[in-house]
């Protein structure tokens, strides 16, 4: 089972600028059709990007890994822009 984590004022900044709460974001791992791409290493950590649907809405989330693939702690969420959304639709690869 998948256990996600996060930091709740970044939470709420988050929700302020892109109106996406993380634990919405979440929810992203419940679609069969996301795709996800390394993202970036930040302080020698790797961060992940994930495109997904969550109840109609397509969401990009950027996340890292803690201690194990089932321990997610979430960074930020947003709506996915046209781009993205065209990767997600016709199942193309993301990030290139």
């Amino acid at each position: 089972m998948i256990r996600f984590e996060w930091d709740e004022k970044k939470n709420r900044l988050n929700k302020a600028k892109h109106r996406i709460p993380f634990d919405l974001a979440c929810e992203v791992f419940d679609d069969p059709f996301t795709r996800t791409i390394r993202d970036s290493v930040v302080a020698g950590e790797e961060r992940w990007q994930t495109i997904g649907s969550v109840n109609g809405l397509m969401v990009v989330h950027t996340y890292r890994l803690r201690g194990g693939e089932d321990d997610i702690r979430i960074i930020s969420a947003r709506k996915a822009n046209r781009r993205e959304r065209k990767i997600y639709e016709e199942g193309t690869e993301f990030g290139c």
